[in-house]
């Protein structure tokens, strides 16, 4: 049986993880983040379908399957390696860190400017594809509408909160893959975040955007300034559950 690596060698681990990333060609990072984008759609398409087929059972049942079938997008991303802008806190940051403070910090910057806009392209692409008619089931579309107006219904201090926890969710879940090399581990821990991201809901800036995209596409009455403003705080609330609650607490974890 194989030991589970300290914290210090799991910062480790993140430091080399996070210079990969950081070094990448322009077109190996827009490729990798278009990918996630594109992806996660996959798992929001799966909760609008798998929604609609549980609501005769009742809201709540249809909502924990949905979630269920929502953490299968999150699986698909971590086995192809691609990459949600929050899952670019952990590891760059532990590079930054062990490097110095200072060398990295312009690399971290272009890392998640790039992964934002080419998830939210892919994302927005395969969106479109997915929303036209006749391509879900029947009630698919009703359900990610519905679910897209709730999420736009709550107010700035809950979105901002459920921002915080979902950064902390989805860095959390980055730290935790570099504690594990079996692939059946791996595949497990994404799919308990996506899981617990999506049944919340716990707010993701990429996962949530392209939720209300989707919503709107599909029928849902929220506006395009109310959409922005939900991703500005969502940015902002995973940045601070991201990097503030776990990441520094990791940094400081292993430094300790």
């Amino acid at each position: 049986m194989s030991v589970a690596p300290t914290p210090s060698e799991i910062f480790k681990r993140a430091s080399g993880e996070g210079r990969r990333r950081i070094c990448q060609s322009v077109l190996e990072l827009t490729a990798t983040g278009f990918i996630a984008g594109f992806t996660i759609v996959f798992g929001i398409a799966a909760m609008g379908i798998v929604h609609s087929a549980f609501l005769p059972e009742g809201r709540e049942v249809a909502k924990l399957a949905g979630a269920a079938a929502f953490a299968l997008g999150l699986v698909l991303l971590v086995v192809q390696r691609a990459e949600l802008f929050t899952e670019n806190f952990f590891d760059p940051l532990a590079s930054v860190f062990d490097d110095g403070h200072g060398r990295l910090a312009g690399g971290v910057a272009r890392l998640w400017v790039l992964t934002l806009l080419f998830n939210a392209l892919g994302g927005a692409i395969l969106a479109w594809l997915v929303t036209t008619d006749g391509v879900l089931p029947h009630g698919a579309r009703e359900s990610l509408a519905s679910i897209a107006e709730e999420i736009a219904r709550r107010g700035h201090l809950a979105a901002f909160v459920s921002a915080i926890i979902g950064g902390a969710l989805v860095a959390s879940l980055s730290y935790a893959l570099l504690g594990t090399d079996m692939v059946f581990g791996r595949i497990l821990m994404a799919w308990i975040v996506g899981f617990l991201l999506a049944a919340g809901p716990f707010d993701h800036v990429v996962v949530t955007g392209l939720h209300l995209v989707i919503g709107v596409l599909a029928g849902a009455s929220i506006d395009g300034v109310r959409i922005l403003e939900i991703v500005g705080i969502d940015a902002l609330g995973n940045l601070v559950g991201g990097v503030g609650l776990v990441t520094l607490s990791h940094v400081a974890q292993a430094k300790g």
